[in-house]
């Protein structure tokens, strides 16, 4: 069994494919079926949880996910934990393996109730009432049953996923379980990872019951993991100078909003770049970082004009003027490597010109929207692209023939060929101004010293929240967390990953 923090690359599945898989493993004969493996391995790893607290609630539902349950309340009970089992389907209803784990249930001496009862003091509870089959918003019954499990203020155990959370999108039916332990089955799915499902799964664990993960079929979405993120990063010669590690040209910048174009200019400078121009177009733009002296601030229309450049950033504080625009047009044809955010993206999404014209690049293009951004480029609800954060950044990608990073809890990173991957790292303290020109500096800067863009953006999206995570660690947020601190911190790990030492 993993915890989500020690997993190698994990492909990620959502709940169709799981359910293929399922029923592919269900010919196979072995001594134990999955439903009997799943329900042993809930039950093993609920007592090396709460080895000492031996009073257990055990909500099993309508389906397969309450027959998990029910084979964890028969080991449970079998090793001498007081076990509640509250069963709220119909037993001529369930399916086959189900119904076969009721009776054993049964068989053991186990009973049932219909409700919680009034009279118990649980230590802990197994939530088994939905896994991922569910598609529709809980009826009455069930929001009661999840109000009152949530106000217990207890342990809870989710079983494959929290009851109420959709398993491909991580939104809630309405209302779901908070779990502080998930144990997930066969594979991860993607509800456990983006939007709301980390506020609802508490810690993640995975138990593939015994199948190897290569015998899987190929999966197009993975977790992205330290591991893999770090094997691009290379020690710097000794020999090594300035120009062997690339330039960064920023354009944005415009009047109120010089500080945008100054944190990724910052974030570029102290990720590794070489040089760093900023192109400002605010009328009374600083000459100079008094702060950063080594960023070399011009008119933006010069920096389009500098030779040697290796790629650029545009969007931090661009602003929507005219020559915003005409700016954004130039820096769309160029043949660089080009990262758009901020008010790149949102006039691309008013001018299908900009759209076609950034379809049609040769170069790599790497889009990094918010969501309320991605709907101005598909032109919905910032509501529907979270109710679909996959879909909605290979859409996306593939509209606009970029890398897409859709930010938020779980951002999904996107790519042409249809894959993607689900960054674990950051916490609310990345919600705050700044954040999104750290990381679109930071993407720069290693394309500069000559990452690939693919290999670029995800060390670069790993990254940043990485170095979120360890100053909340230190106690330097969430509450507070500046953009500025994320910069100096996430030079830092970059050196601990490359050097093995901080500094």
């Amino acid at each position: 069994m993993n915890t989500l923090s020690s997993l190698l690359p994990s492909p990620i599945y959502r709940a169709q494919e799981i359910k293929l898989i399922e029923e592919t493993l269900a010919k196979q004969p072995t001594p134990l079926g999955l439903m009997e493996k799943a329900g042993l391995a809930a039950a093993e790893f609920g007592l090396e949880l709460f080895i000492d607290k031996p009073v257990v609630l055990i909500l099993v539902g309508p389906g397969n996910n309450g027959g998990d349950a029910l084979v964890a309340a028969r080991y449970l009970k079998s090793w001498f934990y007081q076990v509640t089992v509250v069963f709220t389907g119909n037993a001529e209803k369930l399916p086959p393996d189900a119904a076969k784990s009721l009776q054993s249930w049964k068989d053991a001496g186990g009973t049932i109730h219909d409700s919680i009862p009034d009279n118990v003091q649980w230590d802990w509870v197994v939530d088994g009432l939905f896994g991922i089959g569910l598609a529709r918003d809980l009826d009455k019954r069930y929001l009661d049953l999840v109000k009152r499990v949530n106000q217990m203020q207890l342990p809870v155990l989710a079983l494959d996923i929290p009851s109420g959370l959709d398993s491909d999108s991580g939104q809630p039916f309405r209302a779901a379980i908070r779990a502080t332990h998930t144990l997930t089955f066969l594979a991860l799915k993607p509800g456990l990872l983006t939007a709301y499902g980390p506020d609802y799964c508490g810690e993640i664990h995975l138990d593939q019951l015994g199948i190897e993960p290569e015998t899987l079929p190929p999966s197009k979405g993975n977790l992205l993991t330290q591991k893999q993120v770090i094997s691009a990063l290379k020690p710097r010669p000794l020999n090594s100078h300035k120009g062997m590690l690339g330039s960064v040209g920023i354009l944005g910048g415009a009047n109120t909003m010089t500080g945008a174009a100054l944190l990724a200019g910052r974030a570029a400078l102290k990720c590794g770049a070489g040089l760093v121009y900023i192109g400002m177009l605010a009328d009374s733009a600083p000459a100079v970082d008094i702060q950063q002296p080594e960023l070399m601030l011009c008119a933006p229309e010069q920096l389009l004009e500098i030779e040697g450049i290796s790629c650029l950033v545009a969007g931090p504080g661009l602003g929507q003027s005219d020559r915003a625009l005409a700016l954004l047009q130039n820096a769309i044809s160029s043949d660089l490597p080009l990262i758009l955010d901020a008010d790149a993206l949102n006039l691309i999404a008013v001018h299908p010109d900009l759209a076609s014209q950034l379809q049609n690049r040769k170069s790599a293009s790497i889009l990094t929207p918010h969501p309320a951004e991605a709907g101005r480029l598909l032109g919905c609800s910032n509501h529907e692209i979270q109710q679909d954060r996959i879909g909605s950044a290979l859409v996306i990608a593939s509209r606009q023939n970029s890398i897409v990073v859709l930010k938020g809890a779980g951002s999904i990173c996107a790519f042409t060929d249809e894959t993607w991957y689900i960054n674990p790292t950051g916490n609310p303290g990345l919600s705050s101004a700044g954040m999104g020109d750290v990381l679109s500096g930071m993407i720069g800067a290693l394309i500069a010293q000559k990452l690939k863009p693919k290999q670029a953006t995800l060390l670069s999206v790993y990254l940043h929240g990485a170095a979120a995570d360890k100053l909340v660690s230190r106690g330097f947020g969430p509450i507070g967390l500046t953009a500025s601190e994320v910069i100096d911190e996430a030079k830092h790990l970059l050196n601990n990953w490359v050097y093995g030492k901080n500094s």
